[in-house]
């Protein structure tokens, strides 16, 4: 399995209408999303959703797209 603590993650708040907390994702896994309400909260959600996301692609003979190189 891939390690998807390797793919970096984008995280924004999430206004009041969106339903306030945080949103992240992962660009590398186009619409792989997670939420929480705190950053971190949001972050260990997206990697679970990632998790999934990476099984479902292998499950059906896809490629799984390498993380991204994280720049200093």
């Amino acid at each position: 399995m891939v390690d998807v603590t390797a793919y970096p993650i984008l995280i924004r708040p999430l206004s009041a209408d969106e339903g306030d907390g945080y949103l992240a994702s992962i660009p590398a896994l186009p619409g792989c999303h997670g939420d929480g309400a705190t950053e971190l909260e949001a972050i260990q959600d997206v990697r679970e959703a990632a998790k999934g996301f990476i099984a479902m692609l292998i499950e059906q003979g896809d490629p799984v797209p390498l993380p991204e190189k994280r720049s200093a």
